[in-house]
């Protein structure tokens, strides 16, 4: 249960990272209360998942699915260009992240 809610937490700080950029140097009222949600419920499954896996693997694998996510996004929401070096880095951090968690022991 623990590992789900890493990958929930995951997936609210790529809300949150994404709504910090709407928010316009904090000068958007709806796109900072998005981000005020998703950080702190990004924290609060991030801190739940803590209770069985360690803290370096959690945090590792919570920001790597941050970046991936994060720069998906930048290539599909945002229209960003992309090259075959940062798609090749993105799967080594996908490659880590499998590696962190198949030699994980949890409690």
């Amino acid at each position: 249960m623990n590992w789900i809610f890493l990958i929930i937490a995951s997936i609210l700080e790529i809300g949150w990272v994404i709504s910090l950029k709407y928010t316009e140097g904090f000068t958007k009222v709806i796109p900072i209360i998005f981000y005020a949600i998703f950080g702190f419920f990004s924290a609060f499954f991030f801190s739940n998942s803590l209770k069985t896996i360690p803290l370096g693997i959690a945090y590792s694998i919570w920001m790597g699915i941050a970046v991936i996510g994060t720069t998906a996004a930048e290539i599909v929401v945002f229209n960003k260009p992309y090259h075959a070096g940062k798609l090749i880095f993105v799967v080594l951090i996908i490659i880590g992240i499998i590696g962190l968690k198949m030699t994980t022991a949890t409690k």
